[in-house]
């Protein structure tokens, strides 16, 4: 999987204002920034993204994702 589908696919599956990924093609990092985690925990945040990539973390196509997610307020409130 390359970046541009990896992104297409989270982008597709929940409202993201902010997307930034690097990784290897199995190996991914994320920055993601979404009105959708207002009001939940980390956890809950990492579970909605996941749940955008589907079948796709079990086929290994996505083998592993980190990611760093943000509220809008959150990310315009990070140093720059």
């Amino acid at each position: 999987m390359t970046a541009d589908e990896l992104q297409a696919t989270i982008a597709a599956g929940l409202k993201c204002e902010h997307i930034e990924l690097t990784g290897d093609g199995r190996h991914w990092y994320a920055t993601i920034v979404s009105p959708e985690f207002e009001g939940k925990r980390p956890i809950q945040r990492h579970q909605r993204v996941y749940a955008t990539l589907g079948q796709k973390m079990h086929t290994d196509e996505v083998h592993a994702l980190s990611m760093k997610t943000y509220t809008p307020a959150e990310w315009a409130a990070q140093p720059k």
